[in-house]
């Protein structure tokens, strides 16, 4: 059974939240109390104070925990809602492109590309074609899949519509920074710097050093909808920011 706080009220639900029941609502402003402790979801609450229900993923340790995201699970509604946010949050760069990282990024980015009006997004990919250059490729992995080895790719036919342009690098999670920095690192590679980097959640603040590390800037160019923090297991099972 899962307590879910409205307001100053508790409501109950008499089943519980199952995995697919997560991101797929966005609920009203103020339905759940972020001051009380997280046992079975953490509500991520965006920038009107909608919010939206995270899984909450403990690590290996067993102690702490990371409130998790999966953009191409999540309803439309709740997809509509992140891009929405996103594209307006990006408005302000005055964009010519919106760069896509795979693969969950990629679902992002072409939404955020509708709502800023573009025609067209560029996705990278993780599959080489044949017609692809090795010379437009870095290796890549991701803290979801570290085991998985694989490269990053930027179609070569891709390089006019980026050359010149101001263009943001978009992915669905920015967490320990890894797969941004290989995004980053391919867009150099290809002549490009991003003016601006995008993600529907920043999962806690270990991002922020790989990335002033590759340039004192970069952590200052992200821009992401909602950041949920580093978890830590009470004795009682809840959880509480680290």
């Amino acid at each position: 059974m899962v307590a879910f706080q409205f307001g100053r009220h508790a409501k109950t639900r008499t089943e519980p939240m199952q995995p697919h029941d997560f991101w797929q609502e966005v609920y009203p402003p103020k339905s759940f109390d972020i001051q009380a402790g997280y046992r079975d979801f953490f509500p991520a609450t965006l920038a009107d104070g909608r919010q939206i229900l995270l899984p909450i993923r403990p690590l290996a340790d067993g102690k702490h925990g990371l409130a998790s995201l999966i953009v191409n699970q999540a309803s439309f509604a709740v997809e509509d809602a992140l891009a929405t946010e996103l594209a307006g949050k990006l408005a302000p760069f005055e964009l010519d492109v919106v760069v896509g990282l795979p693969t969950l990024g990629l679902t992002l980015a072409s939404a955020v590309a509708r709502k800023l009006g573009h025609s067209r997004y560029v996705p990278l990919g993780t599959s080489r074609k044949f017609w692809y250059v090795d010379d437009l490729s870095v290796p890549l992995s991701s803290i979801t899949t570290p085991d998985q080895k694989k490269r990053l790719y930027v179609d070569p036919r891709m390089l006019p519509l980026l050359e010149g342009r101001r263009v943001v690098l978009i992915d669905d999670v920015i967490s320990s920074g890894t797969s941004i920095l290989a995004g980053l690192t391919l867009m150099n590679t290809c002549g490009i710097e991003p003016v601006a980097i995008g993600a529907a959640m920043l999962q806690t603040e270990r991002w922020r050093q790989p990335l002033a590390d590759l340039a004192s800037h970069w952590p200052e160019r992200v821009v992401g909808v909602f950041q949920t923090p580093m978890l830590q297991r009470d004795e009682d099972g809840s959880w509480h920011a680290a």
